[in-house]
């Protein structure tokens, strides 16, 4: 029997329509199984009627059901349907919205990381766009990637990127910058930078003071990570990274986990956000739970 495609798309549609306005709280997994649907439609249809039909049946929805079945929102209906054939189950939980920002990568791994920290942190779409505009994914380093890939466990200093953009107020470059500027840009949007770092952290404080020997000590930003169970000394530096840094954030961190950290919780992680990877110093660093990241400013 001949499948009537337009008819069915039509209808698809208008079920959708009607389903939303009785059932309000479910309609963006309606709208999605209903753009899957019909992106299945449209590429059937494709495949008998060659390219043109899209455009053709976008003249007759618009005519029909109004301007939003436009051609270029049937494309997408069936770009999002060859996206996520082959996936087990459709993300639901985003919007359609969600969605169109997805379907500017080509890569399923990619997705997939993007789904979920739009899930896990609630993001709009908006905030969705610019995480995918600061390229969060690839600032991953390659470890990192193929624990994703794999599934493996990951833990608190995977998801730390790198470069880590720090924005400064109206987006001005600064050529020249102290310490103490650099947190204050970090401290004027304290929840963009801990998205930097990646999921789960909390703010302890700043300036944090400690006593080593008879001498005090102030760590820059201490934070905590939920998800992981540990603290994160952080430490800021302008210049490229030194040993002598590492040396001082070992103190830190050793300090936190004899005299903060409680029993149950993970040792201590340190950060070092230094001007420039010094990747030579980094070999010979003695504590794996020191990293140092570079940061730029935007």
């Amino acid at each position: 029997m001949k499948i009537d495609y337009y008819s069915e798309i039509k209808t698809e549609l208008i079920n959708n329509e009607v389903y939303k306005r009785v059932k309000d709280y479910s309609k963006n997994r309606s709208d999605l199984k209903t753009y899957y649907n019909v992106g299945k439609l449209l590429s059937e249809a494709g495949s008998h009627y060659g390219e043109g039909i899209i455009k053709n049946y976008s003249i007759k929805l618009t005519e029909e059901l109004g301007t939003k079945y436009n051609e270029r929102t049937l494309r997408r209906f069936r770009q999002f349907y060859k996206t996520f054939e082959k996936w087990s189950a459709l993300p639901t939980k985003l919007t359609w919205s969600h969605i169109i920002e997805l379907l500017s990568l080509k890569d399923d791994i990619i997705i997939s990381y993007y789904i979920k920290i739009s899930i896990n942190q609630n993001l709009s779409y908006r905030e969705l766009h610019q995480r995918i505009k600061s390229q969060e994914y690839e600032r991953l380093d390659d470890n990192t990637k193929n624990k994703i890939i794999k599934k493996e466990e990951t833990n608190v200093s995977d998801f730390i990127k790198n470069p880590i953009v720090i924005k400064t107020k109206n987006n001005i470059i600064i050529e020249k910058i102290s310490e103490k500027i650099l947190k204050e840009l970090i401290m004027d949007d304290l929840d963009a930078f801990m998205s930097e770092l990646g999921d789960g952290f909390t703010y302890v404080g700043n300036e944090y003071k400690i006593k080593l020997g008879n001498n005090y000590h102030r760590i820059d930003l201490l934070l905590f990570n939920y998800l992981y169970n540990s603290f994160v000394v952080i430490e800021l530096k302008v210049t490229e990274l030194k040993s002598s840094h590492i040396g001082q954030i070992q103190e830190y961190v050793n300090y936190i986990d004899k005299n903060v950290k409680l029993d149950n919780q993970n040792k201590t992680i340190g950060v070092i956000i230094c001007k420039k990877d010094n990747r030579f110093v980094m070999e010979y660093a003695t504590d794996p739970r020191i990293f140092s990241k570079e940061y730029v400013l935007k």
